[in-house]
């Protein structure tokens, strides 16, 4: 079965970092019989090209020097940034409906799938009346709250792709939620994206010095929602005499502003700014830590974690975690079975937490096992592409 993907952002070169996770899951099809092409916008005049064996399909919507809504970040944060940007839309969405239309006409391809439904499931619906092709939407959660507070007036839009689509997946709980409170009747199957980083065949060793410190590991774009200020407060009032160290991984607009809090908290080596790192740096990172934290906070745009996919990498190493009941993050961590949740924005509760894994090793190390088996019974890669592709292999014998 040929599946044609319409997304927002595909990498432009095969060392182009972007949206790992989609590779992963065009890769770990193939084996299912589901054979995945891309179609995503051009950036800076990029055409068509095959990257790393898929076919990746570009379609033009701006003069060369304009074409970055997308790859660079997100179209809403390039927006919000640049309203100007806007401007731009009306042209990538028909543009976009145009290129769907046309290749879904080939009959190629046996599902159309649309990535962020705002606004490729209006691309979608263009390439299923051309063609009868079935449309499968995927909701990630930024795009309801994007919808829900800036433009409400595209309800109506929202509405009709979620009923024109064929099957519609979300990738957490949290967000299935929320689209059905936006578009009642709906019934979205909860499909979430896996981890990009390979778990180890072994587990690392346990800590053998107790004199070492504590070391915590957060992984991630240095943004608001993400709540590393609250761990930089939490950190802070941990008692000086206890040997603990973060270490942050990952860059973005609020890193400068974080190293300035640190620094202003007195945290001294305390806290630890790694920025970008090599996939085989941050196996090692992961490998290393004793407690992987992700205390994601509902931002000032509304914004949080739609499901925490840096969870599920930290506990297939079979480590612990302490994360705030946010979002899709409750999908993946247990209060008590294989972490702590604390409540988004409490820096006190977050460093009890963080004071608790530390007294109790032997608790922590349990927590992380169970971690690592229940990443392996509900959000392996095995797991997650044998659920995309009966999704597929329903709609496409329903057509």
């Amino acid at each position: 079965m040929k599946v044609l993907y319409l997304v927002s952002a595909y990498p432009r070169d095969p060392d182009d970092v972007i949206t790992p996770w989609m590779v992963e899951t065009i890769r770990r099809l193939r084996p299912l019989g589901v054979d995945v092409e891309v179609l995503a916008p051009a950036y800076r005049g990029l055409r068509a090209q095959t990257v790393d064996g898929v076919t990746v399909h570009r379609f033009r919507y701006a003069p060369r020097p304009w074409e970055t809504l997308t790859h660079d970040q997100t179209a809403p944060d390039r927006i919000r940034e640049k309203p100007a940007f806007l401007g731009l839309v009306p042209g990538y969405v028909a543009s976009g409906s145009l290129a769907a239309a046309r290749l879904a006409r080939t009959g190629r391809f046996g599902v159309v799938h649309a990535f962020w439904p705002l606004p490729h499931g209006v691309i979608g619906l263009a390439a299923k009346r051309a063609s009868g092709v079935p449309l499968v939407s995927t909701f990630f959660g930024v795009e309801l709250t994007w919808m829900e507070k800036e433009l409400p007036f595209l309800s109506p839009v929202l509405r009709r792709i979620v009923r024109g689509s064929d099957a519609v997946t979300a990738i957490s709980t949290y967000t299935a939620d929320r689209l059905k409170r936006q578009v009642p009747g709906a019934d979205p199957a909860v499909i979430p994206f896996g981890a990009t980083v390979e778990p180890p065949a072994r587990l690392p060793p346990a800590r053998t010095d107790p004199a070492a410190p504590f070391e915590l590991l957060f992984v991630g774009r240095l943004v608001e929602r993400k709540g590393v200020h609250l761990l930089l407060d939490a950190l802070a009032t941990l008692a000086p005499e206890r040997p603990v160290v973060l270490r942050v991984v990952g860059d973005g607009p609020e890193r400068p502003r974080l190293q300035e809090q640190a620094a202003r908290l007195g945290l001294g080596e305390r806290a630890v700014f790694h920025g970008f790192v090599t996939q085989d740096e941050l196996k090692a990172r992961i490998a290393a830590c004793d407690c992987f934290v992700l205390p994601a906070v509902v931002d000032a745009k509304g914004d949080t974690e739609g499901l925490g996919v840096v969870l599920l990498e930290a506990m297939s190493y079979g480590k612990p975690t302490i994360a705030s009941a946010a979002g899709g993050i409750v999908d993946i961590v247990r209060d008590g079975r294989n972490g702590f949740l604390v409540p988004p924005g409490d820096a006190r509760l977050l460093a009890n937490a963080i004071t608790r894994m530390m007294d109790d090793p032997a608790a922590a190390r349990e927590m992380g096992l169970h971690g690592r088996q229940d990443v392996e019974a509900g959000f392996s890669w095995a797991v997650i592409v044998g659920r995309l592709a009966d999704v597929y292999r329903r709609v496409a014998g329903r057509a």
